[in-house]
């Protein structure tokens, strides 16, 4: 089992096949990960159903989801 360490930073970019991930954790290590379209969209879905849900996170009270 991989150790756990706190993460330090994480930044995302888009690629032509999904996304490149990079996420550092305090004391060094670093780790590259490929992700793709429908991977990120279960992602997001993930850190909605922790966070709260989709209204709080965008446009609390918006009652026509998908609008932006």
């Amino acid at each position: 089992m991989a150790k756990l360490q706190p993460l330090q930073s994480f930044s995302l970019q888009e690629t032509e096949d999904g996304y490149r991930l990079l996420v550092s954790a305090i004391g060094g290590d670093t780790l590259y990960v490929s992700i793709t379209a429908e991977q990120m969209d279960d992602i997001i879905d993930s850190l909605e159903l922790a966070t709260g849900g989709e209204d709080d996170v965008a446009g609390e009270g918006d009652e026509d989801e998908g609008e932006f």
